[in-house]
């Protein structure tokens, strides 16, 4: 995988911590440099673990379906990316995000914006990538993402946390779209 679509996908999966992370930063307020590291460890910590899970799961079932893979990876990356464009379009009541960062919480918060990373993962194993190169890089980027969202956050609130999770579910499938477009040969880079 290129450097560029792996950045773009490492910032993709990171926009739901973003936005997570300028709420929180919103309902803090003052934030410290230990909440800051606080975020971007969990954030950015989850989102690299999830996609070792998903990479040594769907790479145990590699061979049973090695002749449709890239369909099932650009699948996903679309399905998550749908998913992400819906809820930033839909018209919801912003939650109520308490300035908590105890581990329960924060636990709960990262499993919940890594989830993605998790299919992303399974993605990853279908395709010719450094696993490790490429969790290295969603994590670190999530990590700086979560800090600056909480910067963000402390400062504006939360008024584009639905265009930030737009970007990332648009390049999430755009992604998906690439994949398919090199495996049959339309795409060559």
């Amino acid at each position: 995988m290129e450097l560029i679509t792996l950045l773009g996908l490492a910032i993709a999966v990171s926009m739901d911590a973003f936005a997570v992370s300028i709420c929180k930063g919103l309902a803090i307020g003052k934030v410290n440099i230990k909440k800051y590291l606080l975020a971007g460890l969990w954030f950015g910590g989850f989102q690299a673990l999830m996609p070792i899970i998903g990479y040594f799961l769907g790479g145990a079932f590699i061979e049973q379906i090695s002749s449709f893979d890239h369909w099932v990876a650009s699948g996903l990356l679309a399905i998550i990316g749908a998913n992400m464009v819906r809820e930033s379009l839909s018209i919801k009541k912003e939650e109520d995000m308490d300035d908590s960062m105890d581990f329960k919480t924060m636990f709960m918060l990262a499993v919940a914006t890594s989830i993605d990373a998790l299919a992303v993962g399974i993605s990853l194993s279908f395709l010719n990538v450094n696993i490790w190169t490429s969790v290295l890089c969603i994590g670190v980027t999530t990590f700086a993402f979560s800090v600056g969202g909480m910067k963000i956050g402390s400062l504006f609130g939360n008024k584009h946390k639905n265009k930030a999770e737009f970007v990332g579910g648009a390049i999430l499938i755009l992604l998906g779209v690439k994949i398919v477009l090199e495996h049959t040969g339309v795409l060559v880079l």
